[in-house]
């Protein structure tokens, strides 16, 4: 062996572990559609739909899905491919703003406590499903109490008797609180009560269940969302099939989509539709960065971007007829307007739907249906939060980790467990209330108006879309520029002010959460928006000379910013290679693998461009 070919060998010696890819075509594609399509599709979008004009709504539902969601969804998937690295060690691209990634991480680890906690709730009603009479369906139960009315007996009754069902309560919403939560053995968000065990048990399966399915990280949740991510979509077309066969389904289908044109003059409606786009399509959250970094370098992922997100809208209206399909049913059998039983979020999925259930012939099987499509959907996106963390991390500290991945990953799902086991208490509904309206709220808008103008201004948009033109062979056009540019951080910023105008306090039902916990969960906000100061502080500190030329050498590129692989580090980037002291990098790179490819091509005009501009 010669001394070059020893040094050689030395220095692949050194290298961390693989990190892997997907090992199919449509594993990346199912991971997105499967983070994307996730349990707001359900219980968010519909609602949302008919409060804000019916079907005028999905005029500026569409309008905001191409100015904010799709040019960063595209962002997001691009920087990934790009750099095959996680949402920390992505931000070699310009270290000055590490903290975005940090603060990334911290809101995922948030939102997979309070989620999987979600899960556990559909795991309670999918087991209390496996019976011949659903448990919520009559009142008389030791959970009930003098306020519950069976709505089998309104039906049953006179139709010339009149009821007021307003005063009252439905047995599953009794069953929903009472026994599931048991949320009356808890005076408040201070005071949490006992742990509901059965709750606890469901709490630990979920856990158990994302573990199995993450064991080997893509190599094995690539392969369980050809389940997951197909699946839904079967039952959410027979429960339509299902719901617009029922008497009066028409009813609440007009009621979903009936057009109010006039709601298209408030300000509100524009609003509320980029915030479904923004929070549906998972975006800010390091998923789709993550699952992007696991792809082959040429992966087409512009057409992807267009499959994913196009499919996460229609998947949302279908959702919607499927939902008030069966509600108008059952504002028909109650002799109530359909407004009255339509809710959104937990109280939908929970209470209303469960309640419609017991109203249909063969009433447990409609209701394990629903739930395991709850299931299936919230498992997919609980996957992508545990990849983010687990692959973040694993990047930082690629020669220790790497190799003990499948530990690593036990440990992560043991300590959010624990750390959730709050949220299986008497007062555990307040807590996932506070969660879900702090941790993902302004702070993620904050780091995404971040990431957005760190790309498009300070690496710069021509730079990132050589970058794209190196993966795909084209450059992005005009108006994915324009958005990057100005479109999506000005309706960012937008969103940003009108949440913080229109802050109201934590709520749940009537009641009201004091003010030590409003501030804990304004600090939970702030905590991820002040990463990014200190990660720019630890950056400049890093760096020598004065505070103003170690700011501009913090927000440059690392030197080893570019593709993972060495044959995919054609043009400027070869450059960065080890030993590459020709003044022709793309030259030697390609004595050392031959031939010139397309992609080649690409690098070869990128670098006369990068001459050009430097002569100009």
């Amino acid at each position: 062996m010669s001394p070059s070919d020893r040094d050689d060998a030395e220095l692949e010696m050194e290298y961390p572990e693989d990190r892997g890819n997907w090992t199919g075509k449509l594993d990346f594609l199912l991971s997105c559609i499967g983070y994307c399509v996730g349990l707001g599709n359900v219980w968010r979008f519909p609602y949302r739909a008919y409060t804000n004009g019916g079907g005028a709504f999905l005029i500026p539902y569409f309008i905001m899905l191409a100015i904010c969601g799709i040019p960063l969804f595209f962002m997001e998937l691009a920087l990934g491919q790009f750099s095959s690295l996680g949402p920390l060690a992505v931000w070699k691209i310009s270290p000055l703003f590490k903290g975005v990634g940090m603060g990334m991480l911290l809101i995922v680890g948030l939102v997979a406590i309070y989620y999987n906690m979600i899960i556990a709730y559909v795991l309670f009603y999918l087991f209390a499903s496996l019976t011949s009479s659903l448990p919520w369906e009559h009142c008389g139960n030791w959970w009930n109490t003098e306020l519950c009315l069976d709505h089998h007996l309104i039906r049953g009754s006179n139709s010339s008797m009149t009821v007021n069902i307003s005063s009252t309560v439905s047995p599953s919403e009794e069953y929903w609180s009472r026994y599931v939560l048991h949320i009356q053995g808890s005076s408040g968000i201070g005071d949490p009560g006992h742990i509901r065990w059965n709750l606890c048990l469901c709490l630990f399966l979920a856990w158990t269940i994302v573990y199995l399915c993450i064991l080997k990280g893509v190599k094995s949740s690539g392969k369980v969302v050809y389940f997951t991510a197909t699946f839904p979509y079967l039952i959410l077309i027979m429960l339509l099939i299902r719901g617009v066969t029922l008497d009066g389904a028409w009813i609440g289908v007009k009621f979903y989509l009936t057009p109010q044109f006039d709601h298209l003059l408030s300000s509100k409606v524009w609003i509320e539709a980029a915030l479904q786009i923004f929070y549906s399509l998972g975006v800010g959250f390091g998923g789709l960065l993550t699952f992007a970094s696991y792809n082959t370098f040429h992966q087409n992922i512009y057409r992807d971007t267009f499959i994913v997100t196009l499919g996460n809208a229609f998947t949302s209206i279908l959702a919607g007829f499927a939902i008030f399909s069966v509600l108008g049913y059952m504002s028909k059998e109650l002799g109530v307007p359909v407004d009255q039983v339509a809710k959104a979020g937990p109280g939908l999925a929970f209470v209303v739907y469960p309640q419609a259930m017991t109203m249909l012939p063969l009433s447990p099987f409609w209701s394990f249906l629903f739930f395991f499509m709850l299931l299936t959907l919230g498992l997919d996106s609980q996957f992508a939060f545990m990849e983010t963390i687990v692959t973040a991390i694993t990047d930082e500290f690629p020669y220790y980790l790497r190799p003990k991945k499948t530990f690593f990953s036990l440990i992560i799902c043991i300590a959010l467990f624990l750390l959730g086991l709050i949220l299986t208490t008497d007062g555990g509904m307040y807590w996932l209330v506070l969660l879900d309206d702090y941790s993902a709220g302004f702070g993620l808008l904050v780091l995404v108006i971040t990431f957005c103008l760190a790309v498009s201004r300070v690496y710069g948009v021509k730079s990132f879309c050589r970058d794209i033109q190196m993966m795909l062979g084209f450059k992005p056009g005009i108006y994915f520029k324009a958005c990057w540019a100005f479109l999506s951080p000005v309706t960012l910023i937008c969103l940003l002010a009108y949440s913080i105008l229109k802050y109201q306090p934590s709520q749940y039902g009537s009641y009201k959460f004091p003010y030590w916990s409003e501030a804990l969960g304004i600090l939970m906000g702030l905590l991820s928006c002040m990463m990014i100061p200190i990660g720019m502080l630890v950056a400049v500190l890093k760096e020598e000379g004065t505070l103003w030329e170690r700011i501009r050498q913090a927000s440059r590129p690392a030197m080893d910013w570019g593709p993972s692989l060495e044959e995919n580090r054609t043009g400027m980037y070869v450059n960065t290679l080890a030993g590459s002291q020709s003044p022709k990098p793309l030259m030697v790179h390609m004595r050392k693998y031959g031939g010139i490819t397309s992609y080649e091509n690409t690098a070869i005009e990128v670098d006369k461009e990068i001459e050009e501009e430097s002569m100009m």
